[in-house]
């Protein structure tokens, strides 16, 4: 069976700890762990995994990556994230913003009306789906007309119907035609 991993000295005890505590969120919190906790005890990757809820091969790899570049090289970024943006998420707020005005004026806005500005705007011709994805990330949402006038009055419209006149059966000035 495999020991328990050794830490490389890159700091000491009272800097160790002061760096697991200054961790900045959660993940980084469970990775500064992971090496602390390895270095104290020395506690094998499967005890470690177990009291931070995470798989031992995580631990592992945290603690080769301390072992191999430092404190700093568990605090590198994730990987997900928007890498390829076109434009940033400034840039796309400020060429929404007139678009966003037109709709809110009670204009017609749709992603293909909006597709040769984003294009122009990109600096090359863009796909359909990245301006209906790029509407999805701002909080566009499709909206139909609405189903009647904001003005109208329900209870007019139902007096209108009862005290109308009936409409009349026989225009004026047409007659039945004969059958040939």
């Amino acid at each position: 069976m495999r020991g328990p991993a050794q830490i490389k000295p890159w700091l000491s005890a009272d800097e160790l700890l002061a760096w697991v505590r200054e961790a900045r969120d959660k993940n980084s919190y469970q990775k500064r762990l992971a090496v602390w906790l390895t270095y104290l005890g020395p506690f094998h990757a499967r005890d470690v995994a177990n009291m931070l809820g995470v798989s031992r091969q995580s631990v592992w790899l945290w603690i080769g990556q301390y072992n191999k570049h430092g404190p700093t090289a568990l605090d590198g970024k994730g990987r997900g994230g928007r890498h390829w943006a076109f434009l940033t998420w400034e840039e796309e707020e400020s060429l929404l913003e007139p678009f966003r005005q037109k709709a809110v004026r009670g204009e017609w806005v749709t992603a293909v009306s909006m597709w040769p500005e984003i294009s122009k705007t990109v600096g090359h011709e863009v796909s359909l789906g990245y301006v209906y994805k790029l509407l999805h990330r701002h909080g566009w949402r499709k909206l139909g007309p609405r189903p009647r006038h904001v003005k109208s009055d329900p209870d007019l419209q139902e007096d209108f119907k009862k005290n109308c006149p009936p409409p009349s059966r026989k225009s004026p000035g047409l007659s039945p035609q004969k059958p040939r």
